[in-house]
């Protein structure tokens, strides 16, 4: 199963595996609040800081995240044949996971976000 939650919220066995799907880590943050950390799953750097200085709305930076997330890294752009398109792989892998064993996808944002 696959779930989502804030890395601030409890930790429960439920959990799973826990991703923390963020660009940064965070200050403090200790390495016993998740298992693995994927700093490629969170909004850009620019996005994030739009974001957080009130610059974007949810909607849109909800949209510009997925285009950003699904959109060929430039490492692609040396690929010819296999292509990653951005973190498509990842994503798919994260899914077949799930499917046998609980995974939980976490940020820093509130668990209702």
């Amino acid at each position: 199963m696959l779930k989502f939650k804030s890395v601030h919220d409890p930790i429960a066995k439920s959990d799973g595996l826990r991703i923390l799907a963020t660009r940064f880590r965070g200050h403090g943050m200790k390495a016993e609040r998740y298992h693995v950390w994927m700093p490629s799953l969170g909004p850009s750097e620019r996005l994030l800081k739009e974001m957080l200085a009130g610059g974007v709305t949810w909607k849109d930076f909800s949209k510009a995240y997925k285009e950003e997330i699904l959109s060929s890294a430039e490492i692609d752009v040396k690929n010819a044949t296999i292509r990653n398109h951005g973190q498509k792989f990842t994503l798919r892998l994260i899914r077949e996971l799930a499917k046998k064993e609980n995974v939980t996808l976490m940020c820093h944002c509130a668990t209702d976000e």
